[in-house]
């Protein structure tokens, strides 16, 4: 007993002693980076984010102009690095996930397209494939000679631009009723797993979520008046009007930062499901499973196990990849923090900004993913 108390008292006092080094020297460098400002007569402080910003964003998701404070223009950059950040998510897994079932494919051809689009898009820098996307598209013809994608859209130099459903307020209802689906639908299913897990009993809730899912939006908008009205595009002058239009900036970073991330994920894909071994798909067929009941209770239980976990990963390297976005000039928290240095001055404080923001945001979206594992992780009694 009075060895492993002297163990531990000496862990402690070494982790005591780490602590107040790492605090001093922490100190040591505030204040040294402190007295250097104020020699050079420069102010610190986040005072500057109250003024006005005099600069205007050309893509916003909230309203601003010119007269509003530095700290709702970081704002804007940060919404919209969300923005990009979670559009690039949902098409990167989506992609991945396509490609890698291309790669553990029988069909050779297929197979060895998935492969070739792993090998061309993961050893290609990520900055390189955002500038080679921003000057194809810059390179598409004007909008008077604009690429008609079969009378959805149009696609020119200045964006993708397409149909949209007109603003209704039943819209925003059925978006909510469509949340809440989702949310009970995932509470059921819960509730249904950890019942079979403990009991053994089987809950049969999928024709209930399915009405969660579709019937409860469906119902929603119906009451609301059932708004279909679309609003198309037309050539005007020199440019579109009306419809939605995706900015060259934005496509160009959404594209580079996904397809990039969907190789990386593409392979982890093609890893989960090679870890699943085969004698319990031998096992399945033997059993009559159908292929769709071999990937549904055999596949994907096993393979989310050895995919979850990297691609967290991936998703934390997508956000930090969107301060690319400075090479194309799409306004996102780091081009923007980079117009602020420059007219403010106040470098240390915009840098910490930043820091602190793509902290939050990596940290954020592990928890999450954690979360997530721990859903998928396959209980062992």
């Amino acid at each position: 007993m009075t060895l492993i108390g002297s163990k531990t008292t000496r862990a402690w006092c070494y982790q005591i002693l780490l602590a107040v080094l790492l605090v001093g020297f922490c100190g040591w460098l505030y204040h040294n980076v402190v007295d250097n400002l104020q020699t050079q007569r420069i102010t610190t402080g986040f005072a500057f984010l109250k003024q006005s910003a005099h600069f205007a964003i050309g893509e916003t998701l909230i309203d601003y102009t010119p007269r509003d404070s530095y700290a709702r223009a970081v704002l804007v950059g940060l919404l919209n690095t969300l923005y990009v950040m979670a559009c690039g998510i949902v098409l990167a897994t989506v992609l991945g996930f396509i490609v890698g079932l291309g790669r553990v494919s029988k069909n050779w051809l297929l197979k060895k397209l998935a492969e070739g689009y792993v090998e061309l898009l993961r050893n290609v820098p990520v900055i390189l494939q955002v500038i080679f996307w921003a000057v194809t598209i810059r390179n598409l013809p004007s909008p008077r000679g604009a690429i008609e994608l079969a009378g959805a859209g149009y696609l020119t130099n200045r964006g993708l631009t397409f149909a949209v459903l007109q603003a209704d307020p039943g819209w925003l209802w059925t978006l909510w009723a469509l949340a809440t689906g989702v949310v009970l639908s995932l509470a059921l299913a819960m509730l249904a797993r950890r019942l079979r897990e403990r009991s053994g009993r089987l809950l049969p809730v999928a024709r209930l979520r399915m009405l969660l899912l579709v019937g409860l939006p469906l119902l929603v908008w119906w009451l609301s008046g059932a708004p279909h009205a679309i609003d198309r595009p037309e050539l005007r002058g020199f440019n579109f009007r009306g419809g939605f239009t995706i900015s060259p900036e934005f496509t160009a970073l959404l594209l580079g930062i996904a397809l990039y991330s969907s190789a990386f994920i593409a392979e982890i894909v093609r890893a989960g499901i090679q870890s699943v071994p085969k004698g319990q798909l031998e096992a399945a067929r033997s059993l009559s499973f159908s292929p769709w009941h071999v990937i549904r209770h055999v596949i994907i239980p096993q393979a989310m196990r050895v995919i979850v976990p990297p691609l967290a990963s991936q998703y934390v390297s997508l956000a930090k990849n969107s301060s690319i976005a400075v090479v194309v000039g799409y306004p996102e928290l780091a081009n923007i923090s980079n117009t602020l240095m420059n007219q403010t001055g106040q470098a240390l404080e915009a840098i910490a900004i930043m820091m602190v923001v793509y902290l939050i945001i990596s940290i954020t979206t592990s928890l999450l993913m954690n979360i997530f594992n721990r859903y998928v992780a396959i209980k062992e009694r």
